[in-house]
């Protein structure tokens, strides 16, 4: 099995390669937060850069303020707010040039996976957008000071890719935001996973998230603010969710699966599902399974590869393309995204 720490650097290395146009000289940028109230930006230029900083997603310096002014060393601490989310260009003043950056992680006490899919770039050389759709674990055990966290993005919906069951073990603390579900069963996909890394369940991906998949992307085409969507772990039906909206969006799959593993990195389990009290589920499969998942406390997530080492997202792809011909094929015959959705999509969430 392959390790699973590369996987930051490669998508790190997928990212800052191609995080800016060919005439900008910053690039390599990152931020990482160092403190509850600090991050620390870091860049590589060959001159000067100013530093600002929004307490929103823009792209213009005149709409954020200051930071630091004809900076050399590629490396600034910022005091940042804890209930909101810090937003950063860098302005290069060789040539004018301004790229955009924001944390990947949402930074959450008991919270697991929520990220945002910005900053990655297309195969034309365009970047998603920050801080319009965020990917995520379940939410039933966030803090006050997490809730407050996730009310600062704005989300105007959420999509919960988890079943019925999942939803009754674990409802979100979410609130405030408009919510969208699709009830099904979890007992066939626990057969599928009993045994360990299953491709049968990634090769069934395709067929078995239609619903949730036409709700994701109906929401994207209506574009009435920022969306989250997200399952259990936010990295199996999520993770396929998102390499369908990062395929529509024009990002290589290169890009797509790193993405994809970082999951293993940012996961949290012991803050995906709260203690389960059996005797108010009896005769629950589903129940038992997640109860017995919950008593192993702290367990670190599993690499998502197959036995012969093959990402285990690839069996999403393979299924699709032997189908379908590619994700274009299969989202406009199964999800209803046509040649106009995906052009209009790109031209509102990309930058």
């Amino acid at each position: 099995m392959k390790p699973s720490l590369p996987i930051a650097a490669t998508v790190a290395a997928l990212f800052l390669a191609s995080s800016v146009p060919a005439f900008a000289r910053a690039d390599q940028l990152a931020v990482t937060r160092v403190a509850p109230d600090k991050v620390s930006v870091t860049w590589s230029a060959k001159g000067q850069v100013d530093l600002f900083q929004a307490d929103r997603p823009v792209t213009d310096p005149a709409q954020a303020k200051l930071v630091s002014a004809g900076d050399r060393d590629g490396k600034q601490e910022v005091s940042v707010d804890v209930a909101a989310r810090p937003y950063f260009l860098v302005r290069d003043k060789a040539d004018g040039s301004v790229v955009d950056v924001a944390e990947r992680l949402v930074p959450l006490d008991q919270g697991s996976n929520f990220r945002d899919i910005g900053g990655y770039r297309t195969v034309d050389g365009k970047a998603v957008r920050w801080g319009r759709i965020y990917r995520s674990g379940a939410s039933a055990m966030l803090t006050p000071g997490d809730l407050a966290r996730v009310q600062a993005l704005g989300l105007a919906d959420m999509v919960d890719l988890r079943s019925s069951e999942e939803r009754v073990l674990a409802p979100t603390k979410i609130e405030g935001v408009r919510y969208a579900a699709v009830g099904y069963s979890m007992q066939e996909i626990l057969r599928m996973t009993m045994q360990g890394p299953s491709g049968a369940l990634y090769a069934n991906l395709p067929t078995m998230l239609k619903p949730q998949l036409r709700m994701v992307f109906d929401l994207l085409k209506r574009h009435e603010g920022p969306i989250a969507y997200n399952c259990s772990a936010g990295q199996d039906r999520t993770g396929f969710t998102t390499a369908m909206v990062l395929s529509a969006l024009g990002v290589p799959r290169e890009t797509i699966l790193a993405d994809y593993h970082l999951s293993t990195t940012y996961r949290q389990p012991r803050w995906e599902m709260p203690p389960i009290d059996l005797a108010a589920h009896p005769n629950d499969p589903v129940a038992q399974v997640f109860s017995r998942g919950a008593a192993a406390g702290d367990r670190k997530p599993t690499p998502l590869y197959d036995a012969e080492g093959k990402s285990l997202l690839l069996g999403s792809f393979a299924s699709i393309d032997a189908k379908y011909g590619s994700v274009e094929g299969y989202l406009e015959k199964e999800i209803g995204v046509t040649a106009a959705d995906l052009a209009a999509l790109r031209a509102t969430y990309l930058e």
